[in-house]
């Protein structure tokens, strides 16, 4: 399986230039009710990820800013505490897998570092449920550091970080088909 399968691309995807404001952040993350977007630069790389709580800390910490005084302030002068790696189209899943444990989002690039989409963990989730329901119980390796379980129609994630937790359907178990996508 590779990165391309779960790609969600650049045109189908909110993101920022980073020479976009504060107020425009803002506003867009609020309409599509995201708590972090993708910045690129005006090349197309990826050059970082904007959350909400970036944000919020700015808002806090300059004497003076309003959410009416935001325009004044760009992107690039937030301080982003989240950095989001990104992976290249032909990585391993084992890369992938370990960063959407602890990201909301994979950034995907090219091999030039142009930015072409993102990788949700939400399809992860949803591939690795499949491979449990047919597995019943999966270690994903040593190296990543984390493991993958089902227990009654739940699915945990666990690692050295965090834990995650996902209801999963098991009335229609998918076969190996539906797996590889000819289903």
């Amino acid at each position: 399986m590779n990165v391309a399968f779960f790609l969600i691309p650049k045109k189908d995807i909110v993101y920022l230039k980073e020479n976009a404001t504060m107020r425009q952040a803002l506003e867009r993350m609020v309409y599509h009710s995201y708590s972090a977007v993708p910045l690129i630069n005006g090349e197309g790389k990826y050059v970082g990820t904007i959350t909400e709580g970036d944000l919020l800390w700015k808002l806090k910490n300059t004497p003076g800013l309003t959410f009416q005084n935001t325009e004044e302030i760009f992107i690039s002068e937030v301080e982003q505490h989240v950095q989001n790696l990104p992976v290249t189209i032909d990585a391993q899943m084992e890369d992938l897998l370990s960063r959407t444990v602890v990201q909301n989002f994979v950034p995907v690039v090219d091999d030039e570092q142009i930015f072409i989409g993102i990788v949700r963990w939400r399809e992860m989730i949803e591939y690795c449920s499949k491979l449990l329901i047919l597995a019943g119980h999966m270690n994903i390796s040593r190296r990543t550091g984390f493991r993958i379980s089902i227990t009654a129609g739940l699915m945990i994630f666990r690692s050295k970080k965090r834990v995650l937790q996902q209801r999963i359907p098991v009335r229609n178990p998918p076969t190996i088909g539906t797996l590889c996508g000819r289903g």
